[in-house]
């Protein structure tokens, strides 16, 4: 490993008190040692802007605090954050500022980005709450084409990038556009890695280097009642399946995973039917230029009511669930994605 690979970690954050310092430490705990921190305050006003200029006072040869004069979405401010990046820097890595990182991960990370330099993302095992995720990869596997790990992803429900958090980018790839996460897709963080891997290969070290908070009250918490990851699934094969996939396999593979997802919506329109879980889906789908098609929910909603039919027990146990009074949720209306992406939209 060249110990002269200069790498640039990233956290953008907005009213993130409670862990922002358990993240900062973490960075600082690296082993690898020839990297700049760079925090972007979001128009915090809940203490978090403090902290972060606690620690770059106390370490100003390594940490740069930028402050956005004006209130920006995530992705915006995630773009924004990426913009800030040195000129000099040949890795780029985001850490969320709910989340850590490993004393080895930068340390793994540009070893073995530096081992190949077609590689153009490294990822890895991540800890998220208690559950390692990311493990399916055979372990002989460390650097995979572009191509072949977004047709394992497409084809198998596999998922190695993870988060923001999980992975580290070359950063001629982030500099290169000023735009780097969509705004305007469902999943901006994998949109832009099958984005890249057209062009890269991808890196995966084989050791948990990275812990995601399990956190209900962050964006992606507000909504994970809804099911977004099958949702997810069939934006990404509609988007990206005729790139990485052959036409009988794309033809194949979004078929089954189509009906996945309306069996899905069909048990829970049986179940409840709140407005904000059909505006996420409806939005969703539009983000992607898909619409949500009735006649294949209602044949899908026959089906799923012929098999309540079969079975008393279950049918039963619906019809409770059904009727039974909702708890009040402090997040039951809070429909967006990380991309902002839910929109006000009547239920079908």
């Amino acid at each position: 490993m060249d110990p002269s690979a200069f790498v640039s970690v990233v956290t953008p954050f907005h009213n993130t008190r409670a862990y922002l310092a358990q993240c900062i430490e973490s960075v600082l705990r690296q082993t690898y040692q020839n990297w700049e921190y760079v925090l972007v305050d979001n128009c915090s006003n809940d203490g978090s802007s403090e902290i972060a200029e606690d620690y770059a006072s106390r370490f100003p040869s390594k940490i740069r605090l930028v402050r956005s004069k004006s209130f920006r979405s995530q992705v915006a401010n995630y773009n924004f954050a990426l913009c800030n990046i040195s000129s000099s820097s040949k890795y780029c890595k985001i850490v969320q500022a709910d989340d850590w990182i490993y004393p080895e991960c930068l340390s793994r990370m540009v070893a073995l980005a530096e081992s190949d330099a077609s590689i153009g993302i490294v990822s890895s095992y991540r800890l998220k709450g208690n559950r390692v995720l990311g493990d399916a990869l055979p372990y002989i596997k460390t650097v995979i084409s572009g191509a072949e790990i977004c047709r394992l992803q497409l084809t198998n429900s596999l998922f190695v990038f993870g988060t923001p958090t999980t992975v580290l980018y070359r950063a001629e790839i982030v500099r290169n556009d000023s735009l780097f996460y969509d705004e305007h897709v469902f999943s901006d963080d994998a949109d832009a890695c099958y984005r890249i891997l057209q062009s890269w290969n991808f890196g995966f070290v084989h050791q948990v280097l990275s812990f995601t908070r399990v956190n209900d009250d962050s964006i992606r918490g507000r909504v994970l009642d809804f099911n977004p990851d099958v949702l997810d699934r069939l934006l990404q094969l509609n988007k990206f399946g005729s790139i990485y996939l052959e036409g009988g396999e794309q033809e194949r593979v979004r078929n089954a995973v189509k009906s996945d997802y309306y069996s899905f919506l069909a048990r829970r329109l049986l179940k409840e039917g709140r407005a904000a879980f059909w505006r996420f889906h409806i939005s969703g789908l539009r983000s992607g230029g898909l619409q949500l098609e009735k006649a294949l929910l209602t044949k899908h909603l026959c089906l799923e009511l012929a098999r309540l039919v079969m079975n008393p027990g279950l049918t039963c146990s619906r019809i409770y669930n059904r009727f039974r009074p909702i708890k009040p949720s402090n997040h039951a209306d809070h429909t967006v994605s990380r991309a902002g992406m839910a929109q006000e939209t009547q239920m079908p």
